[in-house]
């Protein structure tokens, strides 16, 4: 950065905010958890440096962790009583970063709820709830609670690992109740309030990266996404220009990749 070597990855996070909305965000409503629990880090890791170091530390602690159940599963409790060393680490961390989680969707959420609102014509509300897999308030003694199940399935069982954020629209869970179109608007609210959100928090607006998503999106997501990104630094992968023409789109640089070659093309 500046032609300074960067020597950990954490010190990369924060430099340039980016926002990504790619085919696959439009499976954040329907997929499984492991997605959505993806999906919150890595906005929070760009936000927060301290968010990184704890989520870093925690995944480690819970590697070691189960590294420790699972010889216990072969050598029985002779190695109980070195668990609670590592519960403790886990629960402060782990609630640490379940209340950053917690802040950032309802931060989210309140975005989202006025941007699905305008997209559906009100017709629809939507709601993004953190589901806790657990009570952090009493991590602690859930953990204790928990040791047997732990060590039967040599695995830790409760924990910011196996939380997940739900969707609901008209008060039903989207992912089970939602039509396909309902959770493509979901995903696209949630997006575009992650753009308001960080522009909130670092006092300046990221650059949005558009990969190949507006094929996946009708013309009138379509409409409403463009219509709504006017300024932001926007940079798009697509397949050709129509949909811009049709959404009266300004482009102002078009590279045109041909047989592995990438040429600068004439708007």
């Amino acid at each position: 950065v500046n032609s300074i070597p960067i020597r950990r990855l954490g010190d990369l996070f924060g430099t340039i905010n980016i926002v990504l909305f790619s085919p696959e965000d439009l499976m954040l409503v329907k997929e499984g958890p492991a997605l959505r629990r993806r999906y919150m880090d890595i906005e929070l890791c760009q936000l927060s440096k301290v968010y990184y170091f704890n989520l870093q530390k925690y995944y480690k602690i819970l590697k070691e962790r189960n590294t420790l159940l699972k010889k216990m599963v072969k050598n029985g409790s002779l190695l109980e009583d070195t668990l609670d060393v590592w519960d403790k680490q886990l629960c402060a961390y782990g609630t640490k970063l379940a209340e950053e989680r917690k802040s950032f969707i309802e931060d989210l959420n309140l975005k989202a709820e006025k941007i699905h609102g305008d997209i559906s014509a009100n017709k629809e509300s939507l709601k993004i709830e953190y589901k806790e897999s657990v009570d952090y308030s009493n991590f602690y003694e859930k953990m204790v609670k928990n040791r047997d199940k732990d060590i039967f399935y040599g695995n830790t069982c409760v924990g910011i690992h196996k939380d997940d954020m739900v969707f609901y629209i008209n008060g039903n869970n989207a992912r089970d109740y939602a039509s396909q179109g309902q959770q493509r608007t979901s995903a696209l609210s949630l997006k575009l309030s992650e753009i308001e959100l960080v522009r909130k928090s670092i006092s300046d607006t990221p650059v949005l990266l558009l990969d190949d998503v507006l094929s996946e999106l009708d013309s009138s997501r379509q409409n409403y996404l463009l219509n709504n990104i006017s300024d932001t630094q926007t940079i798009i992968t697509c397949t050709g220009l129509d949909e811009f023409v049709r959404n009266r789109f300004t482009v102002n640089r078009v590279f045109e990749v041909i047989a592995g070659h990438v040429y600068e093309r004439s708007i």
